[in-house]
């Protein structure tokens, strides 16, 4: 093979890795949301996915939910979620934190893709407060949308049902 197209393959190995390791951007560590979320951390607590649970999470998620359990916090009728959804091809990390059914706030903690970074900031993630189930699986109100975030408003939609469900499997 000539030493050019040798070249050339290497640059393209290159840029090919480079668009695959897309950086991981931590605007907040769980941790800590969890520690501002209450005024005293209670303990983690789990929620054991049965086959009931996990057949009305995908009537209100719109598909399966992997995993056998989902850990989050709660101090009284208050909860907190930390949840993943896959945005374009990475997942988003979001905190929820719930109380009396009425989602109190939502937060970007950890966005890994490339574009849709936009939905971390508050004129957007301000339109989660509020927001209630209606009919156990929709939203009480529309989320507005933000131009090259599709994928991404539509993931942090979905989590934001299937932490208000989540709230009301473990407080009812």
């Amino acid at each position: 093979m000539p030493i050019r197209t040798c070249q050339f393959l290497a640059l393209l190995c290159c840029l090919c890795l480079q668009s695959l390791t897309a950086k991981e951007d931590v605007y907040l560590e769980p941790t800590l949301f969890i520690e501002q979320s209450f005024e005293s951390a209670p303990e983690a607590k789990v929620l054991w996915l049965t086959k009931d649970t996990k057949a009305a999470i995908k009537k209100v998620f719109g598909k399966d939910y992997p995993g056998l359990r989902i850990r989050y916090w709660q101090s009284g009728k208050r909860t907190a979620w930390i949840l993943e959804e896959i945005g374009k091809v990475k997942p988003i990390t979001t905190g929820f934190v719930i109380e009396n059914d009425v989602m109190l706030s939502m937060q970007v903690l950890i966005y890994r893709e490339s574009h849709g970074w936009e939905v971390r900031y508050p004129f957007f993630t301000d339109q989660f407060s509020g927001l209630e189930l209606e009919k156990g699986k929709r939203l009480n109100k529309k989320i507005d949308g933000i131009s090259g975030a599709t994928l991404s408003v539509n993931a942090l939609t979905r989590l934001s049902k299937l932490a208000l469900f989540l709230h009301k499997e473990v407080t009812e």
